[in-house]
């Protein structure tokens, strides 16, 4: 494990396998450097691969206030880490904030994201506008379980009844560890409307992936980015969802980067 000091003297922690031109990974909610290492290993053969904590999670530290800046900040001292530039993959609200790096002017050479969970069309539900603040909330008064319940249900569109079930698995205690990020994930994504306001200034090249048995409306927000974007291309993966499967992801993303 390595650590980077980021602008407000924040510690980074991250591992750098590999060898070639450098990527770095950036996960989404409830995720740390762990959910990227099985992908960073079958990129490792072909690039160097950076796969850090997010800022409050893993053994990266914290520090507040809290904003978006700041993640960006992150970003960029990794791209500094790398030698000045560098590939990005976002992964769900990370790919969000990786957009967000590239429109402040990061030096992202080529961008892939999947998933990035906009919503698109009139009748597509929209998370509470005071999402972030109920989370933060909930987090300081020790309720941690109903901060996951309620990003879950209101942010990912997961029904009630199936959250409740969760919580009786063994997994959703380590989902409750992290549930103070799920703030930094809520006010990265907003109310999930499409970035069509900036997305016009992102003109490196960029790959938008959709899983072919995600839910239809992420499908046409991916494709609505793509159209969006000025130098993207969508791309749907047969047979996946919004969860990353490194061995069928893997291959796609050697593919872009390589080109």
């Amino acid at each position: 494990m390595n650590k980077v000091i980021s602008r407000d003297g924040t510690e980074i922690a991250f591992d750098r396998i590999g060898e070639g031109s450098p990527i770095i990974l950036v996960v989404g909610a409830f995720n740390d450097r762990a959910t990227g290492a099985p992908l960073a290993k079958l990129l490792e053969p072909h690039f160097t691969v950076f796969n850090y904590d997010r800022r409050g999670r893993g053994s990266s530290g914290d520090t507040a206030p809290y904003t978006v800046e700041r993640e960006i900040e992150d970003l960029e001292a990794l791209i500094v880490e790398a030698g000045g530039s560098a590939s990005v993959f976002g992964y769900s609200s990370g790919g969000v904030l990786s957009l967000k790096a590239a429109a402040h002017g990061l030096a992202i050479l080529k961008l892939a994201l999947y998933e990035p969970p906009f919503r698109v069309g009139d009748n597509t539900p929209q998370p509470p506008a005071d999402l972030a603040v109920q989370l933060a909330e909930l987090v300081s008064s020790g309720r941690r379980g109903d901060a996951v319940e309620l990003f879950q249900t209101k942010a990912v569109g997961i029904p009630i009844d199936v959250v409740a079930r969760l919580r009786n698995e063994p997994f959703w205690p380590n989902l409750e560890k992290i549930a103070h990020t799920l703030v930094y994930d809520a006010t990265i994504v907003g109310n999930l409307s499409l970035p069509t306001e900036w997305a016009a200034s992102i003109t490196l090249p960029t790959l938008v992936i959709a899983g072919g048995e995600s839910m239809n409306e992420f499908r046409l927000a991916e494709q609505a980015l793509a159209a969006a974007l000025p130098n993207a291309e969508y791309l749907s993966l047969d047979g996946q969802t919004h969860h990353i499967v490194p061995p069928v992801l893997a291959p796609v993303l050697k593919e872009f980067f390589a080109r």
